[in-house]
């Protein structure tokens, strides 16, 4: 009657007592189809998160294959001329999933690294701005491309190594993949489990056919009626930088073999510092690249193949470019605080604006969120001012984030 139109429902867990239905399990499903059919009797519409928690798309159903994924190194010195044979360090093992991506030789160099090598490698988000110059390394601590040796290929199953090596002291890097390890939160331990990967379609297709695929299943009639969309919630679980294809996407996308600028991601530099970090920009761009086309964009069809439309809050700690970001789904959102004060305005304006670049008509705002300092502070006047601010800067659907129902009894 006074213009609701419906519910975005996440399951979360903050404290609350455990209840006696685990979250997606069959009881659990059987209730969410009432959800949906009081839904479509009263005229209102629901949209699903598409997990439980609110930070990405994770749960049990992703496998440590299809996990959020980054590099992982050893590094062994050896000294030439001689014949090595023995077994290179394991890298890393997160979630006791790991694989190969190469294993490179070049003359041992001196200790120089590129600073904040972690945000420059997107192994955590990090914003750069545009840099003219850069300081020059060393020429001793320097890795030529040209003496560059590639030996992935006589490195066996079990990391086990046979070369000759050159006269002088080599470095033997072996790098790898493994999952990040994190996690959808907060949520209850049912419905928790690895983040799925945002590079790969396959990721996207985990995460889909995991929750939301089946919840479609249970509500065929009703899909795209009243059960209308699903929705990811901002970016809370932390950057990757790999998928198993990312050296072919790379290609695509840039134009280039990234192979033997692979030791930039330890931190070393390949040529020169310039080259070096022109790399690391583009190893960036082609994960906001991959983000937008393989997660947003994908998660997008798979909802669309279903009737269903995709929101998202596009924007947090990921390795994305939000604008572009937002800009493959069908309503992006913003947030705003009504404690303290109106906070998280800046995301009501990037939002707004990915809308109007690409031609989305609805803008949502997760809408008046509050934590446990709000207590009772604010009444429906003194919200108004909140409210209002958020129209003028361009959001035009509210999405209520949750109601204090219960009075201080004392």
């Amino acid at each position: 009657r006074v213009g609701i139109g419906g519910v975005l429902i996440m399951e979360v867990d903050q404290g609350a007592p455990l209840g006696p239905v685990p979250f997606a399990g069959e009881k659990w499903r059987e209730l969410f189809k009432h959800v949906v059919s009081e839904a479509d009797r009263l005229g209102l519409e629901v949209n699903m998160n598409d997990d439980a928690g609110w930070n990405g798309s994770g749960g049990p159903w992703v496998t440590p294959g299809r996990a959020m994924q980054k590099v992982v190194w050893s590094e062994t010195e050896v000294q030439g001329p001689a014949r090595f044979e023995g077994v290179l360090a394991q890298p890393q093992t997160v979630a006791g999933y790991y694989r190969d991506i190469a294993t490179l030789a070049f003359p041992s160099c001196g200790a120089y690294r590129l600073a904040d090598i972690q945000g420059k490698s997107a192994l955590v988000r990090r914003d750069f701005g545009p840099q003219a110059d850069y300081p020059m390394a060393p020429g001793d601590q320097v890795v030529r491309q040209s003496q560059l040796v590639d030996v992935t290929a006589r490195v066996g199953a079990d990391g086990r190594l046979a070369w000759d090596v050159p006269a002088g002291k080599w470095t033997l890097l072996r790098l790898g993949h493994t999952p990040t390890g994190a996690v959808n939160a907060p949520a209850p331990e049912s419905g928790r489990g690895l983040e799925c990967d945002k590079l790969s379609k396959q990721g996207a297709e985990a995460a889909f056919n995991g929750f939301i695929g089946k919840l479609v299943a249970d509500n065929k009639l009703l899909a795209g009626k009243a059960l209308v969309a699903t929705h990811i919630d901002s970016w809370e679980n932390g950057s990757q930088n790999w998928t198993a294809r990312f050296r072919e996407a790379f290609q695509r996308l840039r134009g280039y073999d990234l192979l033997t600028y692979l030791p930039v991601m330890t931190g070393r530099v390949v040529e020169t510092q310039e080259v070096s970090e022109r790399f690391l920009w583009d190893l960036r761009q082609t994960i906001a690249d991959l983000v937008s086309a393989n997660y947003a964009g994908h998660m997008r069809q798979l909802a669309r193949q279903h009737g269903l439309r995709l929101t998202i809050e596009a924007y947090g700690d990921g390795p994305s470019d939000n604008l572009a970001y937002a800009g493959r789904c069908d309503e992006p959102m913003g947030e705003f605080w009504s404690w303290p004060g109106l906070g998280a305005t800046g995301t009501l304006v990037e939002m707004s604006s990915a809308a109007h670049v690409y031609g989305k008509p609805i803008v949502g705002a997760e809408a008046f969120t509050a934590d446990d300092g709000e207590r009772w502070r604010h009444h429906p006047a003194s919200l108004k001012a909140m409210g209002d601010t958020a129209f003028c800067l361009g959001i035009n659907r509210f999405v209520f984030h949750r109601y204090a129902l219960q009075p201080w009894t004392n």
